[in-house]
């Protein structure tokens, strides 16, 4: 639904000052700002806004507060192109020069700094291959029976294990003879292309279908270990008052699968989204509001990042953040 101008600037003071205040808005607050009309004609638009949904008053007299459709119309008017500050852009630079290349480090201080920068809630993915790839294997004997398999599967560079059984005693030496042996076959090959071998081999054959196993269940769509920092910034907000809410939002993020859970048909969609209140899936978080964004690129590894906080966040920060870190994190993946 479209806004005349006035009450589109209205909608945006009442939007703004209630995320820097926390406070209902009165029209007399509203008629101190560059709006040049009258408070009666302000107080008309504000009863109009309230009609349509964009607001919220529990008396005629009160000031307004947004609702999730004032915040949409809202943060749809944000310029999602808008460069994070220099001095953010020059500290992150020197925060990331200190983490080194490890990657595991990287990724928690990206999501600290975005936790501050923010002062909300951050969360960072592991980058994850869409499909993974072989890159070598080992078996190593732990028992005259018994082995551990070994792949080293890219990109990015991740470790699976599985311990295999044997019918018949296998020494140390034959378990390396087969692991160059099937290295060598398969090295670089994707899960589909590895059981496509599985009947060209003989003496190896269930161990190549093990193989294939383990990778279709790397290459299973979901998120790479999530990374969340700044669950002390967002509890300390005047919406977490009340003990219930915390605890059901520190339940939720406990699930290894509650961010594709809370995502669901957004996971794979390009670009910065915002998901407000009710617009979430997860109950939990039906009075909050989520704004993520995927780095590195189709083909190759990918992985997310976003911000989770009060439906009353600072939306032009949170985007602009998250844009300008996933832009990073994507340089850093090719």
């Amino acid at each position: 639904m479209s806004l005349t101008a006035r009450r589109e600037s209205i909608l945006r003071t009442i939007v703004s000052e209630y995320i820097a205040a926390g406070s209902a808005v009165a029209s007399k607050a509203i008629a101190l700002t560059d709006i040049r009309v009258s408070p009666a004609t302000i107080r008309n638009d504000v009863t109009c806004l309230e009609e349509e949904g964009y607001v919220t008053r529990p008396h005629s007299s009160a000031g307004a507060v947004p609702t999730d459709m004032g915040y949409r119309y809202y943060v749809e008017s944000i310029d999602r192109n808008a460069k994070l500050p220099l001095t953010d852009q020059l500290l992150i630079a020197d925060v990331c020069h200190d983490a080194g290349e490890e990657l595991d480090k990287r990724l928690r201080l990206i999501a600290t700094l975005l936790a501050h920068f923010v002062h909300n809630a951050a969360i960072v993915t592991q980058p994850k291959a869409s499909r993974a790839r072989l890159k070598h294997l080992h078996l190593v004997s732990l028992h005259e029976m018994l082995s551990l398999l070994i792949l080293v599967l890219y990109e990015p560079t991740v470790v699976r294990q599985r311990t295999l059984t044997w019918p018949v005693p296998v020494s140390q030496d034959t378990l390396t003879q087969i692991s160059k042996r099937i290295t060598a076959r398969l090295e670089g090959m994707s899960g589909d292309e590895v059981e496509a071998e599985v009947e060209g081999v003989a003496t190896e054959h269930d161990i190549v279908a093990q193989i294939a196993d383990m990778m279709h269940e790397e290459d299973k769509p979901e998120l790479g270990h999530i990374y969340i920092e700044g669950l002390h910034l967002m509890l300390s907000q005047p919406e977490f008052a009340k003990n219930t809410r915390a605890l059901t939002l520190l339940r939720l993020v406990e699930r290894d699968d509650w961010m594709e859970s809370a995502l669901g048909p957004n996971i794979d969609v390009t670009g910065i989204r915002v998901i407000i209140g009710q617009e979430n899936r997860e109950e939990a978080l039906q009075d909050l509001s989520l704004v993520v964004g995927n780095y590195g690129s189709s083909g190759k590894s990918k992985g997310m990042i976003g911000v989770i906080g009060p439906k009353r966040m600072d939306y032009q920060r949170a985007i602009s953040s998250v844009n300008y870190l996933a832009s990073l994190l994507s340089e850093s993946l090719c």
